[in-house]
């Protein structure tokens, strides 16, 4: 690890955990985006990102709520599967349209293709998913934690 950000800036660490724990109970909540969704984003946007320790962290998440090897191993070409449900094909292309803004932005046709299959407050929640693994995977890469170590709980 090249610093130990978790120690040196622990107010920090707190806020990011306070979405996580944000996410967590829309997630439980019966018009909430299912956790299980939300860990199949938080793998593929780490794929995006190439964040080793994220991606060891959610898809043994993912694997914990029963997430298949199959869907796992075929998430970075999930437009080529059948293993993916609309609704995860259009969380999957919103997650990837928010993770690579400056490559091609966010077509009107990408929010309607997406708003679609979930709410208005799912939307804003799924967005609020995308952005922090975002601000995780960087802050992954940035300072290198090792991965292998992390473990689900339960």
């Amino acid at each position: 690890m090249r610093l130990p950000y978790y120690t040196l800036a622990p107010g920090a660490v707190k806020a990011m955990m306070g979405l996580e724990q944000y996410l967590d109970t829309q997630a439980k909540d019966q018009d909430g985006v299912e956790k299980s969704l939300l860990e199949l984003v938080k793998v593929r946007v780490s794929q995006l990102n190439q964040c080793a320790y994220c991606l060891d962290m959610h898809t043994k998440d993912a694997r914990a709520l029963g997430e298949t090897e199959q869907r796992l191993y075929a998430l970075t070409a999930w437009r080529e599967t059948p293993f993916f449900t609309p609704r995860e094909r259009a969380a999957l292309a919103w997650a990837e349209a928010n993770t690579l803004l400056t490559q091609q932005g966010i077509e009107d046709h990408q929010f309607e293709a997406v708003r679609s299959h979930f709410s208005d407050k799912q939307l804003v929640d799924l967005t609020v998913a995308i952005a922090t693994i975002n601000a995780w995977n960087r802050i992954g890469v940035s300072f290198a934690p090792l991965p292998g170590s992390y473990q689900p709980a339960g």
